[in-house]
C-alpha cells in the first residue's frame, strides 16, 4: 500500500515519528511520499524522508505563494538534488481562504509546472473553489506526456472526468471518501473507475472513518482503501494493487 500524499514531516508528529512510520509499515504501507508546501517545510519533508526511508516532494502551496521568490526555479534546485524528491508541490489555487493574492497564486503556480516540464518530474495539485481558473492555467501549461495528480480530490463527477479524460491526471483518495456527506465524491470516483486513482492521507489531516476526529497517519490508509473497493464493487486487493500500481508510475517509485 502506498500512501502517495503525507506530511510525516508535520510538527504534530515530533514526539512519536517513529512510531508512526513503524505502525504505517506494520498496517502493510510500503511507502509514504511527505510533501513540503514552502521552501522550509520542503527542506523538513526531505530530512524526514531520509531519515525514515520515505520519498518527498518540493512545492510552494497556494497560502505560502504571497512569500514565494521570485525565482522559484533557483530556490527549488538544492532541494530538487535530493534523491528522495520525486515531485513538485503542493501547488495551486485556493479560493476558499485566499491566504494569498490570486495573482501571486497563479504565478507561483506557473513557475512550479514550468519547472516540473523542465525536470520531467510530476506535479501534486492543490486545487479549492478555483476550478475555473485553475482549469484555464492547466490548459495552458499542462502539455502532453506531463504527469500529475489532483491531491485530495473532493470535485463532481465532471470536474473528476474532465481531470482524468483531458490531462490524464491522477485523483488523490483519501479520508473524506468515507465521509457520510461525501456522496459526491463518491459518484465522481464511480464515474472515472479504478484506474486513474492513488490512494492518500494527507495526514494529520482528514482521518477517514472509524478514525475520524483522530490525528490521522499513514497506517490508516487501508480503512479508505476499503471504502473504495466498496464504492466500486472491486476486491479491496484489486483496489490496492491498481492504487499502488498508479501511484508508482506516477512517481517512478522503485
Amino acid at each position: 500500500m502506498i500512501d502517495s500524499h503525507a506530511h510525516v514531516h508535520d510538527k504534530t508528529f515530533d514526539e512519536d515519528r517513529a512510531a508512526v512510520v513503524a505502525r504505517a509499515r506494520a498496517a502493510g504501507v510500503g511507502a509514504i511520499l511527505t510533501v513540503g508546501c514552502d521552501l522550509a517545510d520542503s527542506a523538513r519533508a526531505i530530512a524526514c524522508a531520509r531519515e525514515y526511508g520515505l520519498s518527498s516532494s518540493v512545492g510552494i502551496h497556494p497560502h505560502e505563494a504571497k512569500d514565494a521568490p521570485e525565482d522559484i526555479a533557483a530556490a527549488f534546485a538544492p532541494l530538487l538534488a535530493d534523491p528522495s524528491v520525486v515531485a513538485i508541490g503542493e501547488t495551486g489555487l485556493d479560493y476558499y481562504y485566499d491566504h494569498s493574492p490570486r495573482d501571486a497564486q497563479a504565478r507561483v503556480l506557473r513557475a512550479q509546472m514550468r519547472l516540473a516540464r523542465e525536470r520531467d518530474l510530476p506535479l501534486i495539485f492543490h486545487h479549492r473553489d478555483a476550478f475555473d481558473d485553475f482549469l484555464a492555467i492547466l490548459r495552458e501549461e499542462f502539455r502532453p506526456g506531463m504527469r500529475g495528480v489532483i491531491h485530495c480530490f473532493t470535485g463532481d463527477a465532471a470536474q473528476a472526468k474532465t481531470y482524468v479524460d483531458e490531462f490524464d491526471l491522477k485523483l488523490g483518495i483519501g479520508g473524506v471518501l468515507t465521509f457520510k456527506t461525501a456522496d459526491g465524491l463518491r459518484e465522481a470516483v464511480r464515474a472515472v473507475g479504478l484506474a486513474p486513482l492513488v490512494l492518500e492521507t494527507d495526514c494529520p489531516y482528514l482521518a477517514p472513518i472509524p478514525h475520524r476526529g483522530k490525528r490521522n497517519e499513514p497506517a490508516f490508509a487501508g480503512a479508505t482503501a476499503v471504502r473504495l473497493a466498496e464504492v466500486l464493487e472491486e476486491r479491496p486487493e484489486t483496489v490496492l494493487a491498481s492504487t499502488d500500481a498508479a501511484a508508482r508510475r506516477l512517481f517512478r517509485l522503485p
